[in-house]
């Protein structure tokens, strides 16, 4: 086994079971890309077995922290199983549900959604691309699935010195499936649909957005950054009449009206608009409208903590923007997917926002992933969506 030794004090991650250890912490060793080694203090005491990547700033991720546990096979079968009975446990109202979260789950750089019969992968580390084999053979055996997909195409694979693959691994055929989300229906398409074919993470939102709608009879609603329309589902089904869908994706906004027709909602409370999400609301302001309910779900503004000050002018300008398209009572869900802004932070800009739209908000829910993508205390990283609902004063 391949050792690799830490600077004296740097140490002090993995005693904490965190499972980085940046390349500026090594003091020495090398090994092959996603090879499993032991990692030692400077005094040479152990302090955990994990994954070397001769390519990333990331250079060790940990497997585990007790020093008698072997990395083998039965390791990612244990660890497997133990994940998707996590789930099963949580007995989740969709048959699209994550199985594996990473770190959280203690496999680093590993996703798999399960939609109805079939698993979607997403390697993104040395380590769990080293088990790629093992991992889609033990996936199958602990889940119950009959396939499985790859979307390994995140840009950040390239940080690991990996290049980007898709395909089945397991099985074959089509790769759309229609699964089934708190009694509605959703289209899904693992080689063309954002991350593993879908947005999973916001599906306990939806179901809060349509209870709000209904709670507060909101009528006219308006989704931003839309997607393939999950929210403007969740519109219809609290018993909106008038909801409009913005987003600069035709593909997706036809996937949205698809999606209003599969569930039995007439057409005719639904409308989509192919456009930039921040003009559109300037010009909609200038017109005077006026919404019920707004849902602002962006794309990623800050990958890092370096990219804060950027993202946070983005989220407030949008804020603000949606503040003033609001009637009084109104209710704002607004959302960051950026792993570089806390939620205290966002809560921050999106008061900014408000003060600056010279309006005030109650709370009605702080919002985040669902329970099947978990944060962990020892790896708080894990945490990136956060969202805020509003109701306008």
């Amino acid at each position: 086994m391949k050792v690799i030794t830490l600077h004296e004090g740097r140490e002090r991650s993995l005693l904490r079971r965190h499972p980085w250890v940046f390349e500026s912490s090594i003091a020495g060793g090398k090994a092959d890309s996603g090879e499993t080694v032991r990692v030692q203090a400077h005094d040479g005491r152990f302090l955990a077995w994990a994954a070397y990547s001769p390519a990333s700033m990331i250079r060790l991720r940990a497997w585990s922290f007790v020093e008698t546990e072997r990395i083998d096979a039965a390791f990612f079968a244990r660890r497997i199983a133990a994940a998707i009975a996590a789930r099963d446990a949580l007995a989740i109202d969709s048959d699209g549900a994550r199985l594996i979260h990473g770190e959280a789950d203690g496999l680093p750089g590993l996703v798999v959604d399960r939609y109805g019969d079939t698993l979607c992968a997403q390697i993104t580390s040395a380590a769990a691309e080293r088990w790629r084999g093992v991992i889609a053979t033990e996936l199958l055996k602990a889940s119950g699935a009959t396939r499985l997909y790859e979307r390994s195409d995140a840009s950040v694979r390239g940080l690991e010195g990996l290049a980007p693959r898709t395909g089945w691994i397991i099985g074959e055929g089509d790769t759309q499936i229609t699964i089934r989300e708190h009694g509605w229906r959703l289209h899904v398409d693992l080689a063309t649909g954002h991350k593993t074919g879908f947005y999973l993470d916001q599906r306990d939102n939806r179901r809060i957005f349509a209870e709000t709608v209904r709670q507060f009879g909101f009528k006219r609603v308006l989704n931003c950054f839309c997607y393939t329309g999950g929210f403007s589902v969740a519109a219809l089904a609290g018993g909106a009449t008038e909801v409009t869908s913005v987003d600069s994706s035709a593909p997706a906004l036809a996937l949205a009206d698809a999606h209003v027709a599969l569930n039995g909602f007439d057409p005719a409370h639904h409308r989509t608009l192919d456009a930039d999400v921040n003009r559109t609301l300037r010009e909609m302001i200038d017109r005077g409208e006026r919404f019920d309910a707004i849902v602002l779900d962006p794309p990623k503004f800050a990958p890092s903590a370096a990219h804060a000050e950027r993202a946070a002018r983005a989220y407030k300008d949008i804020n603000r923007l949606a503040f003033g398209l609001l009637r009084p009572g109104g209710a704002l869900f607004t959302f960051s997917c950026s792993g570089g802004v806390s939620a205290d932070l966002f809560h921050k800009i999106v008061a900014g926002a408000g003060i600056d739209a010279g309006i005030d908000a109650a709370i009605l829910h702080r919002l985040q992933e669902p329970a099947d993508h978990p944060c962990t205390l020892l790896f708080p990283e894990g945490q990136y969506l956060k969202g805020l609902a509003l109701l306008v004063r």
